[in-house]
């Protein structure tokens, strides 16, 4: 079986490594909070270009801090784009602002910063870009807007880890950048875990108060906070993969310039790679008619395709009625359904990835 995503092949890439890393927080004996977790919040900062790192108990948890630390919340309107993983529409309504859901770029799937433009009013208080799929959102056009508005500006970086827009790493660009560490990630632990990161001393102040129920150095609650902690193990974890990470991004490269040159001919739907960014192909996505049929015929080849995602949020029953019922977005509307995720990670074979091309081929 070919799958979608393979985050035990990574750990099996880097078996040697990630054992013995576990096993050394295994006995010393300190698991929350310990050097690791220091240690990884500074290698973190050095690769991302920011003065602060702070880790969490996940992306989500990355996004809710990120919002809370900015002082949203009920009242308050954040912008972001429908076509997203959910995690991102959901930190916002959990924090009690509203989402402004907007409509996507169709040539590149991210949010259009045109949209962004016409969607503020005067209780719109930040954006958050969504760097999806591995390519970086349009980010002069955002931040154009965002300084013209006084608004703050979120990256969500879950899907874009190691992407450069540029020649900038995401999550360095606006006033604070939110990563994922889920297993099936570019950069994926073993288990849950995120982080933020800023060059702001006093965001990075707010956030470590956030994370562990608004504690001071005294362990007095100053403000309302969260248990939200990357574990020692998680760190160990991470630390390892990172020293990698450059190095798996540029197979991930590879492997969709082979998707590129051998499916060129067929009537799928390519995303354009903006200029001057690097993509690193957190996942490969085409645009497909008769995707249902291709992913069977993918499955009965046993290879799993994807679908990321076929439901846009403004469509959800959860936030239809936060946005506006009767809302259109035509362009997320249309990716939704037409995306297809094909296989791709590091670790996937030159002759599985020759068998998923051939079923495609075979298909048309």
């Amino acid at each position: 079986m070919i799958l979608c995503s393979n985050p035990r092949a990574q750990y099996l890439s880097n078996k040697e490594e990630i054992d013995s890393s576990i096993q050394q927080v295994l006995s010393k004996g300190e698991f929350v909070l310990g050097e690791n977790v220091h240690f990884f919040e500074e290698e973190f900062c050095e690769y991302i270009g920011t003065k602060h790192t702070v880790s969490v108990g996940s992306g989500t948890d990355a996004l809710c801090l990120a919002l809370r630390a900015l002082g949203l919340g009920p009242g308050d309107e954040v912008i972001a784009p429908s076509h997203t993983a959910t995690a991102t529409i959901a930190a916002i309504a959990a924090v009690g602002a509203t989402p402004v859901l907007v409509d996507s770029e169709l040539s590149y799937y991210t949010i259009d910063p045109l949209a962004v433009s016409q969607a503020i009013s005067s209780k719109t208080k930040a954006v958050i870009v969504v760097h999806i799929y591995g390519q970086p959102v349009d980010m002069d056009g955002i931040t154009s807007v965002v300084r013209q508005n006084n608004l703050k500006l979120i990256e969500d970086c879950a899907q874009a880890i190691g992407s450069t827009y540029h020649n900038r790493r995401v999550g360095s660009i606006g006033d604070l950048g939110c990563f994922s560490f889920y297993p099936t990630k570019n950069l994926g632990a073993l288990g849950d875990g995120g982080s933020i990161v800023t060059s702001s001393s006093s965001l990075a102040g707010q956030l470590r108060k956030l994370r562990q129920y608004g504690w001071d150095k005294n362990r007095v609650s100053q403000i309302t906070g969260y248990n939200s902690r990357l574990d020692e193990i998680q760190a160990a974890v991470l630390r390892v993969k990172l020293k990698y990470l450059d190095r798996d991004n540029a197979k991930r490269a590879t492997l969709a310039k082979t998707y590129e040159r051998e499916l060129n001919h067929l009537p799928l739907e390519t995303v354009t790679t903006r200029q001057k960014c690097s993509h690193v192909y957190h996942l490969y996505v085409l645009g497909v008619e008769r995707r249902n049929d291709l992913v069977a015929h993918l499955k009965s080849n046993d290879i799993v395709a994807g679908i990321h995602y076929p439901v846009p949020t403004h469509l959800m029953p959860a936030y239809v009625q936060r946005t506006r019922p009767s809302l259109c977005l035509p362009n997320a509307e249309r990716i939704a359904k037409k995306v297809i995720s094909l296989p791709i990670y590091p670790e996937l074979t030159e002759s599985d990835q020759d068998r998923v091309i051939n079923a495609l081929k075979d298909f048309f």
